[in-house]
């Protein structure tokens, strides 16, 4: 049993140690709390190097993706941005670009899942409407397409892309001709041709697609700013002939015309429809600045033209036992048949009116043979263009 002098002696002893203890733990606790430091420190380095591998691993399979979507080899770029986004799952640009290659493979319902989770994070994306708008194309959900396609259109797009917003609208005009909107075609390319650049080949694309829309005074216009930028450019001429030709300018389609076709020997649709307005030009009777005998020697060659027209029909007529129209020829064949003997130089000098009468009677003749057996050729087709010149006159 201890006693109390041994106590003493015990605690004696220990008091050194615990004023040591007591003495150093400021500096126990720096040197813990220095390596805590370093610890984390070597953690969130660590950490670091990690996410910096994975960030290079997923751009490097990215970039792949994106040249392989570039040369359309989609299978390989679908591969390769599912690849890149197993090193960053909610990467925007992965997931768009991955989405895209499913789009041209025609798998739309797995590139639909990924665009529309993109477009709830961000509704106003450009490329990502896009994107919906062609899956609604492809689906023939209209009303979708056309949301889709101005919510492009209006979208925010950086500076340096507003060639895509550009491309969207003509994608959507090009939809909505492809669905015969073509109002609706003309608006968009009217808001289009409002701000073009000074481009010659820009213009010339909005005229061709203004044609498409049958605005052909747009698409003259259009042509004409192409030419006033270069005044070389081939399909700028052959638009603008085609366009002068279509509103009946025929003088003003000559001479693009042959502007065209000299540039280009070998354009046969132009040659073709250089030689309709020349023979439009040439057998007008009514053109200004004719002699009087010059207009009955075309009407005359006219009246002709119209008979052997009205013969050839009523002969394809009856080889197709079709009856539908064989009055109305025969109407026509009497009143050529009476008139016939009056329509000679002598005769129109005679009775001036008589040259107003006798067109009225070929116009009449080459539209309803026009209606009966299809459209006509050559001198036929000039007088069916002639009638509609001078149609209510």
């Amino acid at each position: 049993m201890q006693t109390s002098h041994e106590n003493t002696m015990i605690a004696s002893e220990k008091e050194p140690g615990l004023h040591f203890y007591l003495s150093r733990e400021p500096l126990i606790l720096a040197l813990l709390s220095a390596l805590a430091v370093v610890s984390f420190l070597g953690i969130s380095g660590l950490s670091r190097v990690y996410h910096a591998q994975q960030q290079s691993l997923g751009n490097r399979w990215f970039t792949r993706g994106a040249a392989d979507l570039k040369a359309r080899r989609f299978e390989f770029a679908v591969n390769e941005f599912r690849t890149a986004l197993l090193y960053s799952r909610d990467n925007y640009d992965y997931q768009l670009n991955l989405a895209e290659a499913l789009i041209a493979l025609k798998r739309t319902n797995e590139a639909y899942a990924y665009l529309i989770n993109l477009w709830e994070r961000e509704p106003e994306n450009g490329r990502v409407n896009v994107e919906l708008a062609r899956i609604a194309v492809q689906r023939g959900e209209t009303e979708q397409a056309l949301r889709y396609y101005h919510d492009a259109i209006y979208a925010i797009w950086p500076a340096d892309q507003e060639v895509e917003r550009r491309d969207a609208r003509l994608e959507l005009i090009e939809y909505l001709l492809s669905i015969r909107a073509k109002t609706q075609a003309q608006a968009e390319l009217i808001a289009l041709a409002e701000n073009l650049a000074d481009d010659p080949s820009q213009h010339a694309r909005v005229g061709d697609l203004f044609v498409q829309a049958q605005d052909y005074e747009h698409a003259l216009a259009e042509y004409h700013l192409s030419l006033k930028l270069d005044r070389h450019n081939l399909e700028a001429l052959a638009g603008a002939g085609r366009a002068a030709f279509e509103l009946g300018r025929y003088e003003l389609a000559q001479r693009y015309l042959e502007a065209a076709v000299a540039a280009n020997p070998n354009d046969g649709q132009c040659a073709a429809l250089l030689k309709t307005t020349e023979l439009v030009l040439k057998t007008d009777p009514f053109r200004r600045q004719i002699s009087v005998d010059q207009r009955h020697r075309i009407v005359i060659e006219a009246f002709a033209a119209a008979g052997e027209r009205l013969k050839s029909c009523s002969a394809v007529g009856n080889s197709r036992g079709t009856n539908s129209s064989a009055s109305s020829q025969e109407n026509l064949a009497d009143n050529w048949a009476k008139m016939k003997p009056q329509i000679t130089e002598q005769g129109l000098r005679r009775n001036p009116d008589l040259v107003e009468a006798a067109m009225n009677l070929v116009f009449d003749i080459e539209r309803r043979t026009n209606a009966a057996c299809g459209p006509p050729t050559g001198i036929d087709m000039a007088l069916l263009l002639i009638s509609r010149l001078h149609e209510g006159n």
